[in-house]
C-alpha cells in the first residue's frame, strides 16, 4: 500500500485495495505470462506517482523455489512535489512463524532488511528488503532515519495515532506542516505479547522523486538463490521472451498492427490472465425449491438461504475491483483467449468449474465464496438457487480445445513435423501443452469432464425445460426452454439482465436465446464425444437427433415471419403469442452458427445486423434495437449497449460458418465481418488510448466506455478479433 507523504491529506488517500472511485489513471498488467511473470503500472495522478511492480517466479527446490518483485515508482509531474511512502506487509496464516534477523533500531532497518521463518508448506524461507541505489530520502524523520526502513507488527490505526501523538508534541505546527512525511511513520517495535510470536510484519519506505526496491524470497531448498542482480538480468530476459512468445502466438505485427497497437493487445491478455485467483470459503445457496417443481412467483427472494460447506474454485474474473469473482458464463468467453495462450492452465480453471457441478448436475452461476467475497456483493444477489441456470459457454471452451487438439494431431502427422519431447516439471513450456502433446493425457482429461457436462446438460432440459401443450402450442417435438429465476424486470439467469421479456412474467413463456443456446451445447457435446470415440456412439446418436429437433423448434417456435427475427414467446389471454425485442436474444442462432448458409431467416438476420436503425452502430452492435420501444430505458444495461462477448460471438460466426462458405449471403457476410471487426478494435482501442481502461460496455452513440472499469474478462476477446483467432 502506498500513499502521498508531501501533505497531511495524503494519508486519507492510502492506496490498498482497488476500487473504482479511487481516481487512478489507469492501472493493470502491461505483461502477464500467468504463471511466472508479470508486469503492472498503476499511474497515481491524485498522488503524483506511478508505479510499476514486476514479479519473477523461479522454480526449483522442494517447495515451490525463489520469487522476486521490483517495485519502480516515477513521478507523473516532474514540477510537482512527489514524496511516497510505501508500505509493504507480510502476513502468515496457519502453522509458521517468522521473525526479522536484521539489526533493529529505533532509527529503522537497514539494507538489506532480512526476515527469516519456516511454514509446513513452504519449508525454511529467507525475506530480504533490498534499496535500490538511487533513491533519495525526503528529509529526516522526527526520530528515524529516514533512509532506512522503518517497520512494526501493525499498520494503519497505529500510524495515524502515532501522527497525531508527534503533531501534538511540536510546539512549531507550521514548521511540521511542512514534513508531513515525518510523522505518517511507523515506530520500529514491536507489540507482540509474552508467549506470543508476530505473524504480521509491515515495513514502511519514504522517498522522494524516482525510488526502487526489490522484495526477494529466497526457499532453504532452492538449488540457487535469487538476489537482486539475477532479478535485474532475468527481468530483462522475460519481457523480451513475452513479446516474442505474444507475436508468435497471435502474429500481430505481422497482420500489420503498430507498436501500440501491440500494446493494447498485451495489455488486453495480461490482464485477463493477472485476474485470475484462488477462491475458497462457503456459498449461500437456497435450495427450498425443488428443482422440478414450476415457479409460482417472480421475486427472486430466498426463503431459506444456506451456507454450503467450503468450496474452492481457480477461476479468472471480469473486472478486479468491480467484480473479483467467477462468473460461470464470463468464464467459458475468458477460455477463449486463456486457453489459445496456454492451453493447459485453461483447462485446469475449466475443471476447477466442472468440480462444481453437483450429483443433480447444477452448478451456481455466480460463485461468491467466503466473506471476504460476499463484502464485495449486495446482500440481495448473494443466495444462489439450484434451479436456476446461466448460458452454458463453458462448453465453448471444452470444444475450442478438442480443436486445438486435433490441429496438434494432424500437424504430427505431416512427415518432417519435429515431434514435441517432454521436459521436466518445472519447465513452463511443457506444463502449457501437456495436454495438447500427450494423446493419453488428453484424452483422460476430456474423459473425466465428459460425465459433468452431461449430466449439467441433462439438468438444463430437465429443470429449464417449456411448456408446449398445456398453452396450446404445436411442435413435432419436446424441445422448448424457458429460463427460470425471472422478476418483471430481469432475466440475470439469462445473462442478458434487464434485456426486454414478456410482461408480465409467466410461466408460458418460452426463450429463443435459451433454445439456441441449448441447440448449440448439443452439437458441441456431440463433437466431444465423436473425439472419444466409439463407446460414445450412443451418446452421439442421442446428441444428433435432439439437436435436430432443437433446431426444428428454433424455427417451428420463434421464428416470426412478420418481424423477420428470431422473438421470445409468452401467453396473453391463455394463448402464445411473439415476443419481439430485436438484439442480442434474436441474434444468438446466427451468432452460434445455428442458421444453415442457404437459409432466408440468415438473410433477414444479416440485414437486421447492418441495419443503423436496428443493430448497427459505428462502434458495434447493439444490444437492443434502436427502433424498440425498450430502448435505454430503465437501467440501460442491456437495452442498447455495446458488450463485446456477443459482438465477439458474432465475428466468430461470421468468420467459420458464412464467410467462406459459399451460399446466396456469403458476400453480405464477409462486408459486415470486416466493418464489424474494425468498428470493435477503434472503440475499444481509441477509449483505452483516452481513458487507460477498457471497460464493460460501450455507448453505441459515442463509443465512450462505460460502467465497469477496468473490465478485462470478455472485452480482453478484442485480442481474438484482432488476431482473428475463431477455432
Amino acid at each position: 500500500m502506498w500513499f502521498d507523504a508531501s501533505h497531511f491529506q495524503g494519508f486519507q488517500r492510502t492506496r490498498h485495495a482497488c476500487d473504482q472511485g479511487d481516481g487512478i489513471n489507469g492501472y493493470g498488467y502491461h505483461k502477464h505470462d500467468g504463471r511466472t511473470y508479470g508486469l503492472q503500472t498503476i499511474n497515481d495522478g491524485p498522488s503524483n506517482v506511478a508505479i510499476t511492480t514486476e514479479f519473477l517466479k523461479v522454480p526449483g527446490g522442494e517447495h515451490g523455489g525463489d520469487w522476486g518483485v521490483r517495485i519502480h515508482g516515477v513521478p507523473m509531474k516532474d514540477q510537482a512535489p512527489s514524496i511516497s511512502s510505501i508500505i509493504f506487509y507480510i502476513g502468515l496464516e496457519g502453522e509458521g512463524s517468522m521473525d526479522i534477523v536484521s539489526k533493529t533500531s529505533k532509527k529503522g532497518l537497514e539494507s538489506p532488511v532480512r526476515i527469516e521463518g519456516d511454514t509446513p508448506d513452504l519449508g525454511d524461507f529467507e525475506i530480504r528488503i533490498v534499496d535500490g541505489p538511487l533513491n533519495q530520502s525526503p528529509g529526516e524523520g522526527i526520530s528515524q532515519d529516514l533512509t532506512r526502513t522503518q517497520w512494526w507488527d501493525i499498520i494503519m490505526p497505529k500510524i495515524l495515532l502515532a501522527a497525531k501523538e508527534r503533531l501534538m508534541q511540536e510546539s512549531n505546527q507550521e514548521a511540521a506542516l511542512q514534513r508531513p512525511y515525518a510523522y505518517f511513520t511507523l515506530e520500529n517495535k514491536l507489540t507482540e505479547e509474552e508467549d506470543e510470536v508476530a505473524n504480521l510484519y509491515a515495513f514502511q519506505k519514504v522517498f522522494r522523486g524516482e525510488f526502487q526496491f526489490d522484495i526477494l524470497f529466497r526457499s532453504a531448498s532452492s538449488p540457487e538463490k535469487i538476489t537482486s542482480e539475477s532479478l535485474g538480468l532475468n527481468l530483462n530476459r522475460r519481457r523480451k521472451e513475452f513479446d516474442t512468445r505474444f507475436e508468435n502466438t497471435f502474429h500481430l505485427k505481422e497482420k500489420g498492427f503498430g507498436e501500440k497497437q501491440v500494446e493494447f493487445a498485451q495489455f488486453l491478455l495480461s490482464n485477463m490472465l493477472g485476474g485470475i485467483g484462488y477462491f475458497y470459503g462457503s456459498a449461500v445457496v437456497d435450495r427450498s425449491h425443488p428443482p422440478m417443481q414450476d415457479e409460482e412467483t417472480f421475486s427472486d427472494e430466498p426463503s431459506k438461504p444456506e451456507f454450503t460447506p467450503p468450496q474452492q474454485l481457480f477461476s479468472a474474473t471480469p473486472s478486479r475491483p468491480f467484480f473479483p469473482r467467477g462468473f460461470y458464463w464470463d468464464e467459458g468467453f475468458h477460455q477463449l483467449l486463456i486457453g489459445r495462450w496456454d492451453n493447459d492452465l485453461s483447462l485446469d480453471i475449466i475443471k476447477h468449474w466442472i468440480s462444481l457441478i453437483d450429483d443433480n448436475g447444477w452448478v451456481g452461476r455466480e460463485q461468491i465464496l467466503g466473506d471476504e467475497a460476499r463484502s464485495k456483493v449486495p446482500a440481495e444477489f448473494q443466495t444462489q438457487f439450484p434451479h436456476y441456470a446461466n448460458p452454458p459457454t463453458l462448453y465453448l471452451a471444452i470444444n475450442r480445445y478438442v480443436h486445438r487438439l486435433l490441429h496438434r494431431e494432424e500437424r504430427h502427422q505431416i512427415p518432417g513435423t519435429p515431434q514435441t519431447t517432454m521436459g521436466g516439471v518445472d519447465d513452463t513450456g511443457v506444463l502449457q501443452s501437456m495436454h495438447l502433446d500427450n494423446p493419453t493425457i488428453a484424452r483422460a482429461w476430456l474423459e473425466s469432464v465428459y460425465p459433468k457436462l452431461r449430466l449439467n446438460w441433462q439438468w438444463f432440459r430437465a429443470t429449464q425445460k417449456g411448456h408446449l401443450a398445456r398453452f396450446g402450442r404445436h411442435a413435432s417435438n419436446k424441445e422448448a426452454y424457458r429460463w427460470r429465476g425471472r422478476t418483471p424486470e430481469h432475466t440475470l439467469t439469462s445473462g442478458l439482465d434487464d434485456y426486454p421479456r414478456g410482461e408480465p412474467p409467466n410461466i408460458g413463456e418460452l426463450h429463443a436465446d435459451l433454445l439456441s443456446w441449448m441447440a448449440f451445447a448439443t452439437r458441441l457435446l456431440k463433437d466431444i464425444s465423436v473425439h472419444l470415440g466409439p463407446e460414445y456412439a450412443d451418446d452421439v446418436k442421442e446428441y444428433t437427433r435432439i439437436e435436430s429437433d432443437m433446431l426444428e423448434n428454433l424455427d417451428a417456435l420463434h421464428w416470426n415471419d412478420e418481424q423477420e427475427a428470431f422473438c421470445d414467446q409468452t401467453v396473453e389471454e391463455g394463448k402464445p403469442v411473439h415476443i419481439c425485442h430485436k438484439g442480442y436474444a434474436s441474434l444468438l442462432p446466427l451468432a452460434l452458427g445455428l442458421i444453415p448458409v442457404d437459409s432466408p431467416k440468415l438473410g433477414a438476420t444479416l440485414n437486421m445486423i447492418e441495419n443503423e436503425k436496428e443493430l448497427w452502430s459505428p462502434y458495434g452492435l447493439r444490444s437492443l434495437s434502436a427502433s424498440d420501444p425498450k430502448y435505454k430505458t430503465g437501467e440501460v444495461y442491456w437495452r442498447g449497449p455495446i458488450w463485446i462477448n456477443i459482438n465477439y460471438l458474432t465475428l466468430q460466426s461470421l468468420y467459420n460458418n458464412y464467410m467462406y462458405t459459399p451460399g446466396p449471403y456469403q458476400k453480405q457476410a464477409q462486408k459486415i465481418y470486416k466493418a464489424l471487426r474494425d468498428n470493435i478494435i477503434s472503440t475499444v482501442y481509441k477509449d483505452y488510448r483516452k481513458t487507460g481502461y477498457v471497460w464493460e460496455q460501450y455507448s453505441d452513440d459515442s463509443g465512450e466506455g462505460m460502467r465497469s472499469h477496468p473490465f478485462t474478462g470478455w472485452t480482453s476477446l478484442v485480442l481474438l478479433i484482432m488476431a482473428e483467432e475463431y477455432t
